[in-house]
């Protein structure tokens, strides 16, 4: 093989998929891909699970540009991370986002991995988070079977993670400038692929230090 020549596959059906998906984008609508690159104007963030079989667009039926999206192992919040605080950040501050939805879902790998009693290897730092959710609600999961435990265990960290993009100083200054915005707990179900909403929405203080007293929201 002579010196500087790259053997890596370009994945070309992946490039052709492309290809046919926006020439699709471009019958329907000729000018959509010129309107969407002069401006992002999304209404809602979504922070969701890394899992691909659960991608934001597609599953609430909404054309690329209208949510702003971060995902990663199992939709934590967690309140040391710059990235996703960056993103909540540039969402409420710049792009003038009102509506932020913590989507969990049934099945979640990363809640699973949580509640196992073996080492996984570094991702078992970030469960710690989760663990820690399962540990202040251990008087409501222990008494449930296994498979209940771990659907009940999905729900949990989405409220959880809710009341984390509250707290943070992002939505608490914005709620102080007297801005609109609403932070959702959303959960998706594989099985069926529909969306339930938990029942955790809040809006201002009081609607926080409300969820902060409640562990028993169900979805709704």
């Amino acid at each position: 093989m002579a010196k500087g020549t790259f053997i890596v596959k370009t994945l070309k059906h992946l490039l052709e998929k492309n290809r046919q998906w926006a020439d699709a984008i471009r019958r329907q609508q000729p000018d959509f891909f010129e309107q969407l690159s002069r401006q992002q104007n999304p209404d809602y963030l979504w922070i969701g699970c890394s899992d691909s079989r659960v991608p934001a667009n597609q599953i609430v039926g909404v054309a690329p540009g209208e949510i702003f999206v971060h995902r990663n192992i199992a939709n934590a919040v967690v309140h040391t991370d710059l990235n996703c605080l960056s993103v909540i950040q540039y969402a409420v501050e710049v792009l003038g986002i009102r509506h932020i939805i913590v989507c969990g879902h049934y099945g979640c790998g990363g809640i699973r991995a949580a509640m196992e009693n073996h080492q996984h290897g570094l991702i078992d730092n970030w469960l710690l988070h989760i663990k820690d959710t399962q540990r202040f609600h251990a008087a409501e999961l222990e008494p449930l079977d296994a498979e209940k435990r771990f659907g009940r265990l999905c729900e949990l960290n989405v409220i959880e993670q809710v009341k984390n993009v509250a707290h943070s100083t992002i939505v608490q200054n914005a709620w102080n400038r007297q801005r609109t915005v609403n932070v959702h707990g959303w959960i998706y179900d594989l099985g069926n692929g529909l969306i339930s909403d938990l029942g955790c929405g809040v809006s201002n203080q009081e609607e926080l230090q409300a969820l902060d007293a409640d562990s028993t929201v169900k979805p709704g």
